[in-house]
């Protein structure tokens, strides 16, 4: 910051102007009055005490705080601008979000209606089918519809909280969005007021400097900061369908396509990291461009769940792989994926989906992670199976072949990583 000139009583000017009091020029400049006198009148008791400063090395001063001032002010209105475009940009992201769990929701319970629906129908067999309309008779059909109602409430209750926060979250953006803009208008003018004093004369500049400065600093007082809204993930699907569990597979994992610094356990249902990688040549269906492996099992139609324990592990990715083999690819290695994965910066882990990647708010730690995958419907849900509840669904994906269950941790840098999966056995069911 400048410094304050030292005071002086003379000081040569070239301004033709006077006093208004007595018909003396204008010479000195009193900084505590903020007003511009002739040096008689500063002789006066009234500015007896004060200091004052030629007109033009009180000019320069202002000058240069002006200077200084407008460049933190053109970073500031660069500032506002930019968090104004992502407030608008998270406006379109919300209700993209918005749909997308909207259709999760209508998903989930569909598929849970469904699969109740066949459950019924496998323990009565010799009743016909249900129906959409639920025009059927019996204690089967009585208990379904009010199975189905329950689904169905739950359903529309989930959407309008879903609803709600939507509607909640865009009336914070626009806020944030509306105040934005009129602080950059006001940034705008101060700048502009503050380039033309810069132009004018001493004692054109001089008027009102003080203030001007206080407006400035007002301005460069308000912080800027994004509205805060709540995460979408927040409308958790919580429960899980029991029939589930009689879709459980027994999952094994293949050998021959772990990397060579993964290390099986004798049962293939465990993977974890080896003290020295494997040499030599592997097979053409080893995967040597990240720390995974794919399951032995494949499924190209129907419906299959099955979980996976994560302990303690900070870096992994569980889900599927199509594993269509290719002539110009190695089989299994650029298979599509369909991902939820943990990872790890500093001592904050977070939960991603892909494709595309997204990150995913869980509010708490996460032990075991369950998979569904139904071939035909392109579905893939992740299900918390510590605090049952839905994590994310996948719809309408399109296989081209066998997919895989694939399972992938995060190759260590430097110390051994304890990191491990285990694929769960099947849990008996009634």
């Amino acid at each position: 910051m400048s410094q304050v000139p030292k005071p002086q009583i003379l000081c040569r000017i070239t301004e033709e102007s006077y006093c208004e009091t007595l018909p003396e020029p204008l010479q000195l400049f009193s900084d505590d009055d903020q007003i511009i006198v002739c040096s008689k009148c500063f002789q006066s008791p009234e500015h007896k005490q004060h200091a004052a400063y030629g007109i033009q090395e009180a000019a320069e001063y202002y000058r240069k705080l002006f200077q200084e001032t407008l460049v933190t002010l053109r970073e500031k209105l660069e500032a506002a601008k930019s968090l104004l475009a992502e407030e608008r940009e998270r406006m379109m992201t919300i209700q993209e979000e918005e749909q997308r769990f909207k259709e999760m929701i209508e998903a989930e319970y569909k598929m849970r209606f469904q699969l109740l629906t066949e459950e019924k129908e496998e323990q009565y067999p010799r009743l016909p089918a249900y129906e959409v309309d639920l025009n059927l008779n019996g204690p089967n059909q009585d208990q379904l519809m009010k199975c189905g109602t329950e689904l169905m409430q739950k359903s529309q209750e989930m959407l309008q909280r879903l609803s709600h926060l939507g509607r909640e979250n865009m009336g914070k953006l626009k806020a944030s969005e509306v105040w934005l803009c009129a602080h950059i208008c006001r940034l705008q003018r101060i700048i502009t007021d503050l380039e033309r004093n810069c132009a004018e004369s001493a004692i054109a500049l001089l008027q009102n400097a003080k203030c001007n400065l206080q407006r400035s600093e007002s301005l460069l007082l308000q912080s800027l900061e994004p509205a805060q809204i709540t995460d979408l993930s927040s409308c958790q699907i919580t429960g899980r369908s029991s029939v589930l569990l009689r879709l459980q597979r027994h999952i094994t994992l293949d050998p021959d396509t772990a990397h060579p610094s993964l290390v099986l356990s004798e049962d293939l249902r465990s993977v974890g990291f080896r003290e020295t990688p494997r040499t030599g040549p592997g097979t053409p269906r080893r995967f040597d461009f990240s720390a995974s492996v794919l399951a032995a099992e494949s499924f190209k139609s129907g419906r299959h769940y099955w979980e996976v324990a994560v302990g303690q592990a900070t870096q992994w990715q569980v889900g599927v792989c199509d594993c269509t083999e290719r002539k110009d690819s190695i089989p299994g290695a650029s298979g599509d994926k369909v991902l939820l994965m943990r990872s790890m910066m500093g001592a904050d882990c977070t939960l991603w989906v892909f494709p595309p990647l997204r990150k995913i708010c869980l509010r708490k730690q996460m032990y075991k992670v369950g998979i569904f995958l139904d071939c035909n419907c392109g579905q893939v849900s992740f299900y918390s199976v510590t605090e049952q509840c839905l994590i994310y669904s996948f719809s309408d994906l399109t296989f081209r072949g066998a997919v895989k269950p694939v399972f992938s941790l995060c190759i260590p840098n430097g110390d051994m990583s304890s990191d491990s999966l285990t694929v769960c056995l099947p849990q008996p069911h009634p």
